[in-house]
Formats: structure tokens, sequence, C-alpha cells
């Protein structure tokens, strides 16, 4: 724990508790992340405060409910299967946009049709590179064609496919929707000032009787706050209502002053190692399966979530986050042994170790942890620490033999946003196996599910007898916020303030 976030604590710890929240006041909610959005355009916002930003300002169709897992209408209010590549939607009526536009089959038509068209560089293109076009039937019925058969479907729909105006899109184009958007969401965007603040207000027109519901709170302040320690003087001093993704001790100790409720939630997100098995760095030891298994033996994974990640996290074994679809657990299990990994060391004709580049890009006390493991069997690993985008680039460059990364699969439930984005011959794909591409392409085209489950097992543990990637352990993230704030996490990732409210 830093000095200055102790200082701030014991300074707070001697305050007399407010009698109410800031923002119980004027019925406002201020909130802080971390990460500035280089663009609000939902499609080609890449990080987890675009996704989040997404659920609030725009809308899907379909909405996954967060209890049962069922797909329920939004902007559509049923739909069916004509054939295995076409999808048909009833639409809602009375839906209407933040600037006024009325809410139709026009706007689902053009959203598809523009996101379907590569060149129109909607990023990441997999979650729409299943989508063909769209028709329109009439004012209120939209057939959907997919790219080949894509059972998926319904979770992207549900998801990171948001339906956008189409006259407004016409008129501004992705550049006015990067600054300015508009969307049918509970929330609508009132003020941007870049790299530093959003304003959300209630949208008093939004559909009430749809899954997201009414919301209560009238106006969200988001800061774009990057240092943690700001984060914390600033909950400290009442200048905050709410921060997330708090380090489990700091956590504890907000907790301890009585001002704050602290809620752990598990997420979809898991980090993992992944090794050039495929020679896209160039001739390394990771070309010897055995070397892969001894790494695999020599970190201790359940060490690091019990002193570091601590909460609803745990070990994971297979590549994929367990409660997706396709999402087969059992399959080989690399237990923490040294002593093994050394003898596989040994075997494969590094008796003494060796060098190796290690790229990571957060939680640089995990990378360290693994790297004094690594170094007791004698790897040395020599520790790249850079920024995500950064990173990425040099991960698709083929630049990387060995890397510690998360993926959050953008909350979407089933394994084609995971497992096939890593392991089908992309530029994120270091093994290149045909046997593994064949199983996912399998899985992400059958609409029988269980082929789809059989097929992705077969990829799973392709993936985990080779090591091609170590799964690590799944992620976690601590909630802070004021004790008068009614707000309940979920495992997606996604904080929905459209469901919080002042007690």
């Amino acid at each position: 724990m830093r000095t200055s976030f102790l200082a701030a604590l014991v300074v707070a710890a001697a305050l007399p508790l407010p009698v109410a929240a800031a923002g119980s006041d004027d019925n406002s909610l201020t909130v802080a992340f971390a990460r500035e959005m280089d663009t609000l355009n939902p499609y080609l916002n890449t990080t987890r405060e675009g996704v989040i930003l997404s659920r609030h300002v725009w809308d899907g169709l379909v909405h996954r409910d967060q209890e049962t897992g069922d797909y329920v209408g939004n902007l559509a209010t049923g739909w069916s299967w004509v054939d295995d590549t076409t999808l048909e939607f009833t639409l809602r009526e009375g839906v209407t946009f933040h600037n006024g536009e009325p809410f139709n089959a026009d706007d689902v038509v053009y959203t598809m049709n523009f996101v379907a068209d590569p060149a129109n560089g909607v990023n990441p293109q997999r979650n729409v590179s299943w989508i063909r076009e769209a028709v329109k039937i009439d004012d209120n019925t939209v057939r959907i064609i997919t790219d080949g058969p894509f059972p998926a479907a319904l979770e992207f729909l549900s998801g990171p496919v948001v339906i956008l105006p189409d006259t407004y899109f016409a008129e501004v184009g992705p550049e006015g929707m990067a600054t300015a958007p508009i969307g049918t969401g509970p929330y609508k965007l009132t003020e941007n000032v870049p790299g530093e603040s959003l304003t959300l207000e209630r949208f008093a027109d939004y559909h009430a009787n749809g899954p997201k519901g009414t919301a209560s709170i009238d106006k969200i302040s988001w800061r774009t706050i990057p240092d943690a320690n700001t984060q914390m003087a600033e909950m400290l001093s009442g200048g905050m209502d709410w921060i997330w993704q708090v380090p489990s001790d700091q956590a504890e100790r907000l907790a301890s002053t009585g001002r704050y409720t602290v809620a752990n939630e598990s997420t979809m997100r898991i980090g993992y190692i992944f090794f050039d098995a495929g020679d896209r760095y160039g001739d390394t030891p990771f070309d010897d399966v055995r070397v892969r298994h001894a790494v695999s033996h020599a970190i201790n994974r359940q060490a690091i979530v019990d002193n570091l990640l601590k909460g609803g996290s745990q070990v994971v074994h297979s590549a994929c986050f367990p409660s997706q679809f396709g999402c087969d657990t059992d399959v080989t299990r690399y237990e923490y042994d040294p002593e093994k990994a050394m003898a596989l060391l040994a075997e494969a004709g590094y008796p003494n170790g060796f060098e190796i580049p290690f790229v990571a890009y957060r939680n640089r006390d995990y990378a360290e942890a693994m790297m004094s493991d690594l170094a007791a069997v004698g790897i040395t690993p020599k520790l790249d620490y850079k920024k995500y985008a950064a990173t990425r680039d040099q991960i698709q460059a083929g630049e990387v033999p060995l890397a510690f990364m998360t993926w959050g699969s953008y909350s979407i439930n089933d394994i084609s946003a995971i497992t096939s984005v890593f392991f089908k011959g992309g530029k994120d794909d270091y093994a290149r196996d045909p046997e593994v591409i064949a199983a996912l392409d399998e899985g992400d085209t059958v609409t029988d599910p269980e082929v789809r489950k059989a097929a992705y097992s077969r990829a799973l543990n392709k993936i985990a007898d080779e090591s091609y990637w170590l799964p690590l352990f799944s992620y976690n993230t601590n909630y802070v916020h004021d004790t008068n704030l009614n707000f309940t996490p979920t495992p997606d990732e996604i904080p929905t303030f459209y469901g919080a409210s002042w007690k």
C-alpha cells in the first residue's frame, strides 16, 4: 500500500461520518474509471470502459438475464430462426432515440449492413464478422442473415451489437458518433470533456417495459482518473461515490472505516500465459512441448490467487471461462511441481534453464510472482512491461515468445468469444494447430448444441495437452461505494448504473 493512501486513510478515519452522500442530495452519482476512451463509438471502442458505456447509452435487440442466463427481448420483442442462417425479429414499438428519432426496422438494417462491411472498420471485427446482411420485411420486422451458420448469434446480439439511429448516423458518420453519440439506452450523453469526464443524464422517454427498466439516478458524472491513489483520495474526501478494481488490501482498509460498502464479484476475465509454439517469433525453447509443460508446472497459480487476487478468483485449467457455452473444464491439469519442471527442462536439453523475453501489460505484481517461480526452476524472464495497445500490436505482429495476458471475452458467454479468437489461425494465434482450428470452426458453425460441445471439447483438450496456453486464474473485482448507494455487481464485469439507486 502506498504511503499517500495510508495518510489519506488516517485523515479520513478521523472525520465525522457524513449524514448523507453528496450524490444522494441531488440524485446524482459520481464514478471513476482509470482508462480514457479514445472514442465513444461503440463499434470502434475496444476498452472495458467502452463496453460499460455502450450498455448505458445503447440497446441491443436482445438482452441476457444475468440471473437465469436466458435471452429476453429488448429492442426486439420476439425472434425465431427461419433457417440455419436467418433470424427474424419482431421489433418493439414506441421506442425513440435520444434525439427524438423513432426506432424501426430501418435503424436495424442500416446498423447491421454498416457493421457487416469490413471496409467500415468495426473494431474488433470478430464481433460482427458473422453478419452477412439485414433485410427489412416491414417497419416492425427485420431479418438478419448470417455468414454461414452461427449459433452464437443471440449471445452477440445481447452484448456488443447495438443499434444506431440511421438518420443521425448517416449525417454525422463514425466520427460524430465518436464524440456525440446517440442511442436508445436508459442514459443519454449530455457532455463530453475528452480525457476528463462524461455526463450522462437519465433518458426520460426510455422504454420502461424493457429488461433494463427505468433508471433511478438522474445524472451520472463519469470521471477519468488514471491514478488509483487519486481515486482513493476522492472517495475519502467525499468527492466520489463509486470506484472499482480496488486492490484487496486497500478495499479491506476502506471497508474498515465503516463509510463504504465493499462488494467482491467474480468476472469472466481470465489470465493466461501463451507460448510461441508456432514459430511466429522464431526458434525458441517453446518449440519443445516439454518446455511448455515445464513452465506449466513451475508457476504456483494457487498461491497467486490466495495471496494476490483473493476474493472470488480461482485457478483456471481450460482456455475459456467456465460458465461459457462449450467450456470443457475436464482437461489435462498441471499442478505446481517445480521438481518436475526442472526434470522436464533437463530432459529437453536445458538443465541450466534459459533466458527469454516476457511481455505483460497489467498486474505487474502478478507477473513478478510468476517470474520468481520461473527463476526458481532456472528460467530467467526479461520483463517487457508496456500499455495494452502497444503489447497487443507487438503480439499481433508475431514479435513475442512468451506473454502474460488477460481476456474478458467482451462479456460474451460463449467460447467463440475467447478460444476461437486465439486459436483459429488469426493474428493472435501462436499455435496454428490445424486440428484445433478445424474443431473450433466446427463448433462455431454447427447448430446442434451437443455437436458444438464435442467439437469445442476436442479443441480445448488439444490446447491443454500441448500447453499452447497456460490458463492461470479467473479475475474478481472489488467494488467500493458509499454505503447509502444501492448497487449490485454482476459477474459479466459490466456495472449497470441504471439499476442503482440511493437509499
